[in-house]
This record gives structure tokens, sequence and C-alpha cells, in this order.
């Protein structure tokens, strides 16, 4: 591994506020949040912890969290706006302060709700890719604006946003990595990583899948065809 840095490590990322852990990392996290999640949530539910939680409002973690969430980035002159911002488009929230055993200290727990309720059945696929459910996300900003997301639900993930990402929900079943991957080749879509999480031997699981380019709709839809795929969405990097 190169121990190399670059001027962004050194310096820092271009941002409104005061910190890059609290406040620049705080925004990319709550975006990259809306991005898992896909669209933007009806009701935001926060929990902070560490220093998330004593530093939420000094450093304004708490409006950026939700810039994030509205979509802005770190250098959006809107951050210290963002609570009213939020009223405007929809948006309710609630933070609370939590404990967490093994977390980064700058750590928050997103419970995101959509707008509407789903129309089609919990296990039912839907007619296109990406159909937004209630979602539990917990990431932590681990330092010069950079983010890691480390659960999705009840999965244990591991997403950066630094590049493109396919989230697949699928039945832990032989053939089903097999099959994702070879339509992505198929489609000439490199994979650059891939993090598999099960709730056990044969049950439900998470597939994440960071590639060099966006699959386009056909592609998205072959993968949701599988027997197996119950959902599939497309993350873009933040």
């Amino acid at each position: 591994m190169s121990n190399t840095r670059s001027i962004f490590d050194i310096v820092g990322p271009t941002m409104i506020g005061p910190s890059s852990s609290h406040t620049a990392g705080a925004v990319r996290l709550g975006a990259l949040a809306r991005a898992i999640f896909g669209e933007l949530p009806g009701q935001a539910d926060i929990g902070l912890h560490g220093s998330f939680a004593a530093t939420g409002e000094g450093h304004g973690t708490k409006l950026a969290l939700i810039a994030g969430l509205l979509g802005m980035a770190p250098d959006d002159t809107r951050i210290p706006h963002s609570f009213s911002l939020a009223e405007e488009e929809g948006l309710s929230f609630r933070f609370t302060e939590i404990e967490l055993e093994e977390a980064h200290p700058n750590t928050a727990v997103f419970n995101l709700s959509p707008r509407k309720t789903p129309e089609c059945p919990p296990d039912a696929k839907p007619d296109a890719p990406g159909i937004v459910k209630p979602m539990m996300i917990r990431g932590s900003s681990i330092g010069g604006g950079n983010v890691v997301v480390t659960r999705i639900d009840d999965f244990a993930v591991h997403a950066t946003g630094e590049l493109p990402l396919l989230v697949v929900d699928h039945s832990d079943q032989p053939g089903v990595i097999f099959a994702v991957s070879g339509i992505l080749t198929d489609a000439h879509i490199n994979i650059a990583a891939m993090n598999v999480s099960r709730e056990m031997r044969g049950a439900r699981a998470l597939m994440l899948i960071e590639t060099d380019g966006r699959p386009d709709t056909t592609t998205l839809r072959r993968i949701l065809q599988q027997t197996q795929v119950h959902n599939v969405r497309y993350v873009p990097s933040v």
C-alpha cells in the first residue's frame, strides 16, 4: 500500500464550516446515506454517537447531515440554512444522542422513511429497479472529509462513496454472485470491489459492488430478473 498523501489529504476539502470531520464529512455522510436510500426521504430519525453528539451544535454537524440528505456538497453556501430548506422540501427530521459499542466517535445512524408507503407488497419485485423502502444506514466521518458506511439494515458493509456502487438485495443461494458478475461483464462494467454480507446461510444477503462505470437501465433490469434477486439500486459516487 502506498504511503503517499495528496494535497487534499493534508489541507482537507473545500467546505463550508469549521471542521472537515464534523462538517464536511457530515455533509458527505448525509449525501451518501441519501444516495443509498435512493431519494430524498420524507422522515429522518438520526442518532448521533460520540463527538458527533457532543459537537452537533457548535460545529454545525446537525445542519451538515441534513444538508447532505438534501443533496448538497460540502462547499454549498446553503448549508447553514439546511433546516429551513428541509422544511420547504418536505423532509421531517429529529436528532437523538445514542451510545454505540466499538463505533467511531463521529458516527451517525440514519433511520430513513420514504415520502410515500411503497405500493407493492414487501415480498414482490417492483416493475423497475430501486423501489424505496424504510432503511437504516450507519456511517462515520473518519477525517479529512472522508466517510464510510458500515451498516445497511442488518448487514455489515463497507461503502465510501468514492466510486459508483450497486446495492443488490438477494437470497444467499449458489450462483447469484456469478450471475450478477456475468451480467456486468456483458455490459462491459468493470468491478472494482465487492462486499457480500448475509443474515445467515441461505437467508437474505446484501451484495455491494463498486464499479468503474454506470450500469444502464437494461443492465439493472437483467440483474433484477434473476430469481434470487429481490432488489437492486445504483448509487452514484458522492
